[in-house]
């Protein structure tokens, strides 16, 4: 029985190497000079740090322009609350969202049986979505529309077989 997987990915080596080239271009740019812009990467969390506020909103907007420039959808980034550092300094912290949750499993089951599409039917595994069907073409229409549905994570389709 043809099916597919749909799961949530973040492709670590991308967001490592949009993190060095947004900290090389703080370093060098005009507008941060003298302003000890950085952006750490850990695990699952960057921390961004700046002399001010504003300067701190820049490094972040300069972040998503090396994400997007390198495939990384901006809705696994989830930004923290700003927060105040040492000497006025500014400091946020932004979690990156990887698999899919419960919640979202349950609007993408959701998504499917209102297809209305008889033979389709989908289940929860851990954190990926498996959606199965008698006809490829029907699987192909649910690839589709889960394309154009509006969730809070980014989706990739796996794992296709016939």
């Amino acid at each position: 029985m043809p099916s597919f997987d749909v799961v949530s990915e973040l492709d670590q080596q991308e967001v490592r190497n949009a993190v060095d080239q947004a900290n090389r271009e703080a370093s060098t740019r005009f507008d941060f000079k003298n302003t000890n812009a950085t952006i750490e990467l850990k695990e699952k969390e960057l921390t961004l740090s700046a002399s001010t506020e504003d300067r701190l909103r820049a490094l972040y907007q300069l972040l998503e322009e090396k994400l997007v420039k390198r495939s990384v959808s901006l809705k696994s980034l989830e930004p923290g609350k700003l927060e105040e550092a040492s000497h006025g300094a500014a400091r946020q912290k932004v979690s990156l969202k990887a698999g899919i949750s419960q919640d979202v499993g349950k609007q993408i089951n959701k998504l499917v049986k209102e297809m209305g599409i008889k033979n389709l039917s989908s289940s929860i595994q851990g954190d990926q979505v498996r959606v199965t069907g008698k006809q490829r073409d029907d699987l192909q229409q649910a690839i589709a529309s889960l394309k154009q549905a509006d969730l809070s994570v980014p989706l990739q389709f796996t794992n296709f077989r016939d």
